[in-house]
């Protein structure tokens, strides 16, 4: 294989996801969501493949019965540990504090560190069933060093108000990266926690000018200051495209695998923008969707007859059949997030996605001509813990 310029085309359709995530969507419905592992896995394959640095898609080539078998694995065990960890929590909640608050307490602290151990176990997985030019990607075994690393700086981050992020969100990706490979080659987070501060600037001063201007209107009584507040949501909306764009070119291009390396050129506004059209078309779309049910449904009624109509207005519903009422509910309680969700993946997930891939390009590609396969790492839970807890809901 030539490497030349290994720029990132994205090959991804607007159409094709739509038609799969709606597809997919309604079987996990159907199915009472045991669908969804299926579903999961069509959607990584459409999104691997649709990313092609040098114009070679990534693969995916995790399986759904692997997923099945290990939320089963995870079940049993979590089954195991909330059943008789919270049975004796609750006999020495009674028998010391006399009720059980404490025990509600220590038992979500105590599950805190699974939440952390499937982050780390299913990222692990995803990399292990990740190719590119038919190379392995993989995560050596680390989990208790994540956990009890997660434990500390989300602990800080709660303390200090949301002050530590940046130096959280660098330490557990270094964490995480340093432990990565392609192939035979390990990878490497370079760069340093005060990269990402920088991008986090927007966020605080948008924080502080809110408290400052309910503070302001707070001790003057002056319902003036008030739609300064707008102003305020919309810098804090701007902060936090904006971090999201920096925090990742940052981090991205302080990523190494030997002398190879990455250039990335995500666009504050870009970011936005895809935000912003997104929400108004998911809107638009869900509204328009509404509109039309309601005419269905109006229409099914007029051809019910005129007695139906009259009985509804006088607020009496025993002329509809039972089984009406509980069909339509159930349609549109599952319709409403299947619908959403489908929209989601649609305007939202997929051009941002789009947008990362194809700003991002290899650097010194010559150098992976050394990389050479790696033995494919085997897990007998897969993606469970987070799917049962449940964290798996993101591709």
């Amino acid at each position: 294989m030539a490497f030349v310029d290994l720029k990132t085309d994205y090959a991804g359709e607007k159409p094709r996801i739509f038609n799969l995530a709606l597809i997919t969507g309604l079987f996990t419905v159907l199915t009472a969501g045991f669908y969804r592992f299926w579903m999961k896995t069509r959607m990584r394959r459409y999104y691997w493949s649709a990313i092609r640095p040098g114009g070679i898609p990534l693969e995916y080539v995790g399986t759904p019965t692997e997923k099945l078998l290990g939320f089963f694995t995870a079940v049993v065990f979590l089954a195991f540990y909330i059943g008789i960890v919270n049975l004796i929590l609750m006999f020495f909640s009674f028998s010391l504090f006399k009720g059980n608050a404490p025990a509600y307490i220590v038992s979500v602290i105590g599950l805190t560190p699974m939440i952390f151990f499937a982050q780390y176990r299913a990222r692990r997985y995803v990399l292990a069933r990740t190719r590119w030019r038919g190379i392995r990607f993989g995560l050596e075994p680390g989990v208790a060093g994540f956990v009890w690393r997660s434990m500390l700086h989300w602990g800080l981050t709660v303390v200090t108000l949301g002050l530590y992020w940046p130096v959280k969100t660098y330490w557990l990706e270094k964490y995480r990266v340093d432990r990565t490979y392609y192939g035979d080659h390990r990878m490497h987070q370079g760069g340093s926690w005060k990269l990402l501060v920088k991008p986090m600037i927007h966020v605080y001063l948008a924080i502080l000018a809110s408290v400052a201007i309910g503070v302001l209107t707070y001790v003057t009584a002056d319902p003036r200051y008030s739609p300064l507040g707008t102003l305020a949501f919309g810098w804090f909306v701007f902060g936090l495209a904006h971090w999201k764009a920096q925090s990742f070119k940052a981090l991205t291009e302080t990523k190494t695998l030997g002398d190879v390396r990455l250039r990335t050129a995500p666009r504050t506004g870009r970011v936005i923008g895809i935000y912003a059209g997104g929400w108004a078309a998911m809107i638009g779309i869900f509204l328009g969707a509404s509109i039309a049910l309601g005419a269905v449904v109006a229409a099914i009624l007029a051809a019910m007859g005129p007695e139906v109509l009259t009985n509804l207005e006088e607020g009496n519903f025993g002329a509809l059949p039972r089984a009406l009422p509980i069909l339509f509910g159930v349609m549109v309680y599952f319709g409403y997030f299947v619908f959403w969700s489908v929209l989601k993946e649609t305007f939202i997930s997929l051009p941002m996605a789009k947008h990362f891939a194809e700003v991002t390009e290899i650097v010194n590609p010559e150098a992976l001509r050394a990389v050479r396969q790696r033995a494919r790492d085997e897990f007998a839970e897969a993606e469970g813990f987070a799917d049962a807890l449940p964290l798996g809901d993101a591709f």
